[in-house]
């Protein structure tokens, strides 16, 4: 017998947000969040996305232990200004019995069919800068930290509910070495003279937050198109600036501007946290810290966040500046390995970007959808 609970206070939230813990404790792939930041995230009060989403969160108990846990999101700014009338779930993690995932799932529906949704889709966040998607290849590497890892048996799960593949992503990687500057030297020198564009030369993070405001608008245009795409607003470009940003080197962060000091072209690359947030297990205090200032200052591997190019310049190389910018860096920095995170693959625009890097895809994701 099931037993499925919706969670009301902070000590039920803590309980959602380590239960993987417990789920995944053998697993040398998964890696584990921030405690205090997970929290954070899901909760209404400190997440702003909260202004135009709303989220119910369930817990599945199985003989009085956590069996499963799901999040039913809405996000209203996507269901009323786009009409897209899609019910969200994420956070959905189960061990491996039908009955528990189906009951998880069902309580998702209920919620999309009381609000006169059309669909559910899952696993996805609040908004585009969330984790993304189930794996369904690649399960014998770590995650980084911006994504979910899944056990191979979930997908049984999602097919005996009659969900559907919606969407699908691929993540990358290739060695630095390989990287051939010829591609892109010549190239970036021509393009910035033709069109009087300049790569900014910012090393401490109080150079880069007068730009990362302009830095979320480009990254609201250059992603309109993408139809999972969801805007974000201000008050959201506050809260992930100060969540995101000064975790980040400011030297992996890279902004193109024309000659009126308006940005074209913006990259972010984050160090490799993962095996730091393994060795720390979800607790910042008294001693992660010390373990994620390693990893910031000496990670050899990086992963590529976001790329976002103006509009009115795609197809005209400036992501040739932006890598040009890149290579010196991480020649500077000895670092070996870049990783990409899931990119959709019928995202042309950014295949276009990679076309002269030889990349290895090493995992899939996939959304599933089921009409309501």
């Amino acid at each position: 017998m099931i037993e499925v609970k919706q969670i009301h206070t902070k000590k039920e939230l803590k309980k959602f947000v380590k239960f993987p813990f417990e789920l995944y404790k053998d697993c040398k792939y998964w890696v584990p969040p921030l405690t205090k930041k997970e929290i954070e995230t899901l909760d209404v009060t400190k997440n702003p996305v909260f202004k135009n989403a709303e989220a119910s969160y369930f817990l599945a108990y199985k003989d009085g232990e956590i069996v499963g846990r799901i999040a039913a999101i809405i996000n209203w700014l996507e269901v009323k200004d786009q009409n897209q009338k899609k019910m969200r779930f994420g956070w959905f993690d189960f061990i491996d019995d039908l009955e528990v995932s189906q009951v998880l799932l069902k309580e998702v529906e209920k919620i999309g069919k009381a609000n006169q949704l059309e669909y559910t889709e899952g696993p996805v966040g609040f908004s585009n800068l969330d984790k993304v998607g189930l794996i369904t290849e690649g399960f014998d590497a770590i995650t980084p930290m911006v994504t979910w890892y899944n056990h191979p048996y979930y997908i049984k799960h999602y097919e005996a509910a009659n969900y559907k593949v919606e969407k699908s992503y691929s993540e990358s990687l290739f060695p630095f070495e390989n990287v051939k500057p010829e591609f892109f030297y010549k190239a970036q020198e021509i393009i910035k003279r033709r069109y009087q564009l300049t790569a900014l030369k910012l090393t401490k993070t109080n150079e880069v937050m007068p730009y990362v405001d302009k830095m979320f608008d480009l990254f609201n245009q250059s992603y309109a198109s993408l139809s999972s795409f969801v805007a974000i607003n201000d008050i959201q470009k506050a809260y992930f600036k100060k969540k995101f940003i000064s975790f980040i080197n400011p030297e992996y962060i890279k902004f193109v501007v024309d000659k009126d000091d308006n940005m074209v072209g913006f990259a972010i690359v984050m160090p490799a946290f993962s095996k730091a947030l393994q060795k720390i297990n979800g607790k910042l205090f008294p001693f992660g810290f010390r373990h994620i200032m390693h990893a910031k200052k000496n990670s050899k591997d990086v992963i590529f966040y976001l790329i976002g190019i103006h509009p009115d310049y795609q197809n005209k190389g400036v992501h040739a500046i932006l890598f040009n910018e890149y290579y010196n860096t991480f020649t500077e920095k000895g670092i070996e390995t870049c990783f990409r995170t899931p990119e959709l693959e019928d995202n042309f625009a950014i295949h276009q970007i990679w076309k002269n890097i030889h990349t290895e895809v090493y995992r899939r994701r996939k959304t599933f959808k089921k009409s309501l």
